[in-house]
């Protein structure tokens, strides 16, 4: 039962939250919850009053990494490690995902933060990836990410020192969308969760699907053509738009 215990999932007003809640271990990501996590995905995107995600970590902490007792086991198995399965599955959830981050992000932390679509954190929060205090080399999957996010420059800063950056530091080099102050971060994230609970799912899932191509600098031009096909269906979501734009009215998507 402690993976259910540690990380649990919630559904209201159309977001879905995935709360990891380990206090003892700072919210260590344990085989158990690895697993759990591509589990909790699986139900957000067959519930189709699941319209975004929200991952976040209770008691100030957003995550410490992966466990500790773990680590040798994670460098054993690399690429086919629950923690890197979670990892992915996580980024090709097929709607909009939101890190809410408080205090430490951490190792695999980052790992899970950055393949959400979105970071949002409060202002004291404070991030590191930390392999080079510990011998081992990190994720090739999560190593990709960063540096796509980051830059090669600021990816090479983080992975070579191990240090600690605030979230200022984070801001300035893309790692987040956005900072709060100090508590405020739940009432800002739950608001925009909000706002994008009410947008057109369709738009949004064509948006991710393609500028996650295009990030991955692979050809865009089929998918934009797939997508273009479902928008102009007839019972499609620009139906909808249009309609509730002539008729003044906020679109019922």
């Amino acid at each position: 039962m402690a993976a259910e215990q540690w990380l649990r999932g919630e559904v209201a007003g159309g977001v879905g939250t995935i709360t990891i809640d380990r206090p003892d271990k700072r919210n260590a990501m344990s085989e158990a919850m690895w697993r759990r996590l591509p589990e909790l995905l699986d139900t957000f995107t067959a519930d189709p009053g699941v319209r975004t995600v929200v991952l976040t970590g209770a008691g100030g902490t957003f995550s410490a990494g992966a466990d500790i007792g773990e680590l040798e086991e994670i460098r054993r198995r690399g690429q086919s490690h629950p923690s890197t399965i979670a990892e992915e599955a996580l980024a090709a959830f097929p709607k909009p995902t939101i890190a809410a981050i408080e205090g430490f992000c951490v190792g695999g932390g980052c790992q899970l933060a950055l393949a959400c679509d979105l970071r949002f954190a409060a202002e004291d929060a404070r991030f590191g990836i930390t392999p080079a205090r510990l011998g081992i080399v990190y994720p090739g999957s999560a190593t990709r990410r960063l540096v796509r996010q980051v830059g090669g420059s600021a990816a090479k800063y983080l992975l070579y020192s191990a240090d600690l950056i605030d979230a200022h530091h984070a801001l300035r080099i893309r790692l987040l969308d956005e900072i709060v102050p100090p508590g405020d971060l739940t009432d800002r994230v739950t608001a925009f969760a909000a706002t994008l609970a009410t947008r057109s799912l369709l738009t949004q899932q064509a948006t991710k699907d393609i500028v996650d191509t295009l990030v991955a600098g692979a050809d865009a031009d089929p998918k934009i053509r797939t997508w273009l096909d479902k928008a102009h269906a007839a019972d499609g979501d620009m139906d909808e738009g249009v309609t509730a734009f002539l008729e003044r009215r906020a679109p019922r998507f």
